[in-house]
């Protein structure tokens, strides 16, 4: 339509945009969430009397986050690749044991030790790799049955604990540099390599793809097996080094250490409450981290409260479902449309495509 002096008036035939609200990062959430948690903590501990920024406070927190953080870390790796890993916690208790009886009290044998350690959980993780890449098991049966073979092993072999860890090995898990006990330093040492992998390495920039869809990922010349090998590899090492810490920390060897933590289960939902999606394909190292330090503060909490222990895992159970709304409900990122003016057709299918995505991810 032209107006009286024959220029175009404005119509609704070229509709200004809104601009959209950028929905908030899955890591920004936990971090608003782990503050919350924070806040809250310190005035129901100061109801009680005691101090939660004191140094021994913050000490006992950070040497909570430790072990779990180890074996979240890993966690996170598998599940990004669309898979889950349950021996963890057999994993744990092994690499304790042959730690404690390779030490055997001697100092010299601690490197030979560690590396032992290392390379038979780097052997575990392999052959669950192969398992679920080769033989097309899914990943919950086979780290499921890769974890009962190793129980069986525990069980028949050990009776109580075994072996002994020097003083020397010991001072990992009893020193710290100020508040800050030396294993929570590795623990974040090995978040930031496995933060730095994903984040600019060809494999770990694969693993996002074969979880987002392996299918895709396959057509798109991208070896599949690869990223997911090498995701249950790093998670058993990385287990490994939870059972080392466990070993310095005791001094002896556990068969029931892992179990007992009950790493498996927590060490998902540290990972899920960090923002990563248990159907693959998107989550961070540091969210996981995050997902980690709120339980570290809500167990301490609880404890200096005197809570009954039956129900710190109510608790648990409630945050992770309330953060799983929230991951849920919150509204997701839509592709543009490729090509700009589109006509109504392509408007409306543009949700739908978007819903798709959603539904997915």
């Amino acid at each position: 339509m032209s107006g009286p002096a024959g220029n175009a008036t404005p119509t609704s035939a070229t509709p200004t945009a809104r601009p959209r609200r950028r929905p908030l990062d899955a890591s920004l959430i936990v971090g608003i969430a782990l503050v919350a948690v924070i806040v809250i903590g310190a005035v129901l501990v100061a109801s009680v009397g005691r101090n939660f920024f004191s140094p021994g406070n913050i000490r006992d927190i950070l040497t909570g986050m430790s072990v779990l953080g180890f074996v979240a870390i890993g966690q996170t790796l598998v599940i990004l690749c669309a898979s889950l890993d349950l021996s963890v916690p057999y994993v744990v208790s092994l690499s304790s044991l042959i730690a404690a009886d390779l030490m055997a009290g001697d100092p010299a044998n601690i490197p030979l030790a560690v590396l032992a350690v290392l390379a038979v959980a780097a052997l575990i993780g392999l052959a669950n790799g192969l398992i679920v890449t080769e033989l097309r098991v899914n990943g919950f049966i086979a780290t499921l049955g890769t974890g009962l073979i190793i129980k069986g092993y525990l069980d028949s072999s050990y009776k109580g604990t075994s072996g002994d860890v020097p003083w020397e090995f010991q001072l990992i898990g009893a020193t710290g540099l100020g508040p800050v006990p030396v294993s929570t330093l590795i623990m974040l040492a090995v978040a930031l390599g496995g933060a730095f992998f994903l984040a600019r390495t060809r494999t770990g920039n694969h693993m996002f793809a074969v979880g987002g869809n392996e299918q895709v990922a396959r057509l798109s010349g991208i070896r599949t097996a690869r990223p997911l090998i090498v995701a249950h590899v790093l998670c058993s090492v990385t287990a490994a080094l939870a059972g080392l810490l466990l070993a310095s920390r005791l001094g002896v060897g556990s068969p029931t250490v892992g179990t007992q933590g009950g790493y498996d289960l927590l060490s998902i939902a540290a990972v899920v409450l960090g923002g990563t999606l248990l159907l693959g394909g998107r989550g961070s190292v540091w969210g996981t981290i995050g997902g980690v330090a709120i339980f570290a503060v809500v167990d301490n909490v609880m404890s200096v409260m005197q809570v009954n222990p039956f129900l710190k895992d109510v608790v648990r159970g409630t945050v992770i479902v309330a953060a799983v709304a929230v991951y849920t409900s919150r509204s997701l990122d839509r592709r543009r449309p490729r090509f700009g003016g589109g006509s109504g057709a392509t408007t409306a299918a543009s949700p739908q495509r978007g819903d798709r995505e959603e539904v997915q991810a």
